[in-house]
């Protein structure tokens, strides 16, 4: 069952999350967030962004991936969504869709929205000492963050929340290769 927004302004958005075969076997595909942007620069995050009336989470996350990294949307194979989740800092109410590609491709930036667009394998994710979690916030409103530190950004919020989700899933770490 979805997380219902927390809050009466939450707007609806929706990321997707692409997942291809790379050389180190399942890789997901980031962005790195514009420095121009007022929310959430520099960021580390999956494309996405707010819907438009009328449009399904799948069709928002589609079209954002198409419009910030060049994706074509009849290439991604949806194959469902991740737990929703709310954040407060932007008052979103986020749909993480999954969507697979038959083979990996070669993406760059097309807007001011993001500056870097990278394929990040799924075994380096999952290494060890790259995740850590920690409590923000004062009791009873603190809450777990977590964190990938990769080898050059560092993956946080709600991005790494729903990585989290993702990670958690059998066929998901099935398909990981260890990095050598």
């Amino acid at each position: 069952m979805p997380v219902l927004p927390p809050f009466p302004d939450a707007r609806n958005s929706a990321v997707l999350l692409v997942l291809a075969d790379g050389p180190q076997g399942a890789e997901v595909l980031l962005t790195r967030r514009s420095m121009q942007l007022r929310n959430h620069r520099g960021e580390i995050s999956f494309p996405g962004g707010r819907c438009d009336p009328g449009e399904t989470p799948i069709e928002t996350a589609l079209r954002e991936a198409h419009e910030e990294v060049g994706l074509d949307a009849r290439r991604p194979t949806v194959v469902g969504e991740l737990e929703h989740l709310s954040t407060i800092v932007s008052k979103s109410y986020i749909v993480p869709v999954v969507a697979t590609l038959d083979e990996r491709l070669d993406l760059s930036p097309q807007t001011f929205e993001a500056d870097r667009v990278m394929w990040t394998p799924i075994a380096e994710l999952t290494r060890p000492g790259t995740y850590h979690r920690e409590r923000w916030g004062l009791p009873p409103l603190d809450r777990p963050l977590h964190f990938f530190d990769l080898d050059d950004e560092t993956v946080w919020g709600a991005t790494a929340r729903i990585l989290v989700d993702l990670l958690t899933l059998p066929r998901v770490t099935e398909r990981v290769r260890p990095v050598t």
